[in-house]
């Protein structure tokens, strides 16, 4: 078993050492990942974002680990017992990854050479030990057999018969000794030069790429101004989320595990469809449109009532509208499908991008440019929107169309076509089933309805009657906003709720809602007990 997975994870390793000498990213490990998120099931992808939230990458690559351990375990054992079954079921694996290469979006036969050099290294290392795990097999039944034939020669008085004495089970030691110490250090040796590889080509694939290189040149030579939160934005209470969020910690769910590398200097997006003209612009020729700073909220659909997969950034960005107009989209289009570089898509209303609010294609996020995770160089943002209907990162492609003529990622898969955000809040201080003591207990939070706003927000007790709290200021409507409430706190177990009011008067639902197709609702609440 050991033999089968060793080999698997040698050929795996010299795979990703190839691809990243040739500044691919689709390796096979990353691309049956990504073929198999496309072919889950929905119900399935929301319970793992559910269950495990912006850790479901990490989830979904330790369970392949596992999976291709076992199955790697699998073909060592059948080789061990029929060489051309084993062998068989080896090669199978490397078309299943040779498919899973191909399937993905502008992959050519270049990508298929690391899986052709997995194959080179796995199918010789996987013989190479089952031979050795043989004769170590057979070194220890030959000893077996040399101390049974000793046991037998023995005198049932103990005293060694003249065939005993002559028996010996040394030999047979000394071979199984240097039969195992023979597969135990070629275990060894795949084992390191796995790792070893894998982790050369991730380094050498970033770096050929020069992503990070590109990052940094545009820190020095963009403008991007250093985020200061506007005057009275927090309520400054302890344990409430910051207003503005770090970018390493600002929520990140996408279908990419291994996240597309585009330089800056390479990155072209093209504007076609149903437009007067087709339009193709560079990295510097967006710069030149001119960009604008804004405090803009984002959150994901498969958020739950209550859910941290939210954020608040300061972005900046050219206005989509701007770049939508260089191609002049034509009278009868209603929507936006935007693609990725790795080929996911979302479809937008036409008429969220051009009705004056700030969709943006976004360059820069807190004062810097686009950390790779979250769409370097360039991706959208639109705010209203939720993201599965909006937020395209590493944006290549715009095409002006229908609604009825678009096959976007996630409506396919049953979500709804529009994707605006529903109005909702959450109770961040004091923690649910936290205990306080009697007395002024500050209970505090957020409530967002991005471009509408939020004029109110009210707390309960224990199913009582909603009382309004203080709310703090904000830029915009176009970010989340944080309340606080100053809560005469008396012993015992209570309920506290929470339910926010939109600027045009929308009380929000108390009626529990799942984030699928549109969006979680109801009331967030916590349970607490007061000394």
């Amino acid at each position: 078993m050991l033999a089968g997975a060793l080999s698997l994870a040698m050929g795996l390793g010299a795979a990703e050492l190839i691809a990243g000498a040739l500044s691919r990213t689709e390796t096979p490990f990353v691309a049956v990942g990504e073929a198999f998120i496309d072919r889950t099931p929905a119900w399935l992808k929301d319970l793992a974002v559910e269950w495990f939230g912006t850790a479901d990458k990490a989830v979904l690559l330790g369970g392949m680990a596992v999976v291709l351990a076992v199955l790697g375990g699998a073909v060592g054992v059948v080789t061990l017992r029929r060489r051309a079954v084993g062998q068989s079921l080896a090669v199978a694996l490397l078309v299943v990854a040779g498919v899973a290469v191909r399937s993905r979006p502008d992959t050519t036969g270049v990508d298929l050479l690391p899986v052709g050099v997995a194959g080179l290294v796995a199918l010789p290392m996987l013989l190479w030990l089952v031979r050795r795990a043989e004769e170590a097999e057979a070194a220890d039944l030959a000893e077996a057999a040399d101390l049974a034939d000793a046991e037998r020669a023995t005198d049932r008085d103990g005293t060694p018969s003249a065939a005993g004495a002559s028996a010996s089970p040394v030999r047979g030691d000394v071979d199984g000794a240097a039969s195992r110490r023979s597969f135990l250090t070629g275990a060894a040796t795949a084992a390191a030069l796995a790792f070893v590889g894998a982790g050369l080509g991730r380094l050498l694939g970033a770096r050929r790429a020069g992503v990070e290189n590109s990052r940094a040149d545009l820190a020095t030579n963009v403008d991007l101004p250093t985020p200061r939160n506007p005057a009275g934005v927090s309520v400054d209470v302890a344990g409430i989320e910051p207003w503005r969020t770090p970018n390493d910690e600002f929520y990140r769910i996408d279908t990419a595990l291994s996240v597309p590398l585009v330089r800056a200097e390479d990155w072209r997006l093209r504007i076609h469809g149903m437009v007067e003209r087709e339009v193709e612009i560079s990295y510097d020729e967006l710069l030149a449109m001119g960009t604008v700073d804004r405090w803009l909220t984002l959150n994901c659909v498969s958020n739950e009532v209550g859910g941290s997969l939210i954020g608040n950034a300061y972005w900046t960005g050219v206005p989509v509208a701007e770049v939508l107009a260089l191609a002049g989209p034509e009278p009868d289009a209603d929507a936006v499908l935007s693609t990725s570089d790795d080929g996911w898509n979302a479809s937008t209303p036409l008429d969220v991008l051009t009705d004056g609010r700030d969709a943006l294609l976004a360059i820069g996020m807190n004062g810097e440019p686009l950390p790779v995770e979250h769409g370097f160089p360039v991706r959208v943002i639109v705010p209203g929107l939720y993201g599965y209907v909006s937020a395209t990162k590493w944006v290549t492609d715009i095409e002006v169309g229908r609604f009825d003529e678009f096959d976007a990622y996630w409506t396919t898969r049953g979500w709804s076509e529009r994707g605006p955000v529903k109005v909702s809040s959450r109770i961040d201080v004091p923690d649910s089933g936290a205990e306080v003591s009697a007395g002024t207990v500050a209970v505090a939070g957020v409530a967002w309805a991005q471009h509408r706003g939020i004029q109110a927000v009210e707390v309960r007790v224990d199913g009582g009657d909603w009382t309004r709290t203080r709310l703090a200021d904000v830029p915009s409507t176009d970010t989340w906003r944080q309340w606080v409430w100053e809560w005469d706190a008396r012993p015992g177990g209570h309920r506290l709720e929470v339910r926010a009011v939109t600027a045009d008067g929308e009380v929000q639902t108390g009626a529990e809602a799942p984030p699928a197709p549109d969006g979680s609702t109801g009331w967030h609440g916590i349970d607490v007990d007061v000394r």
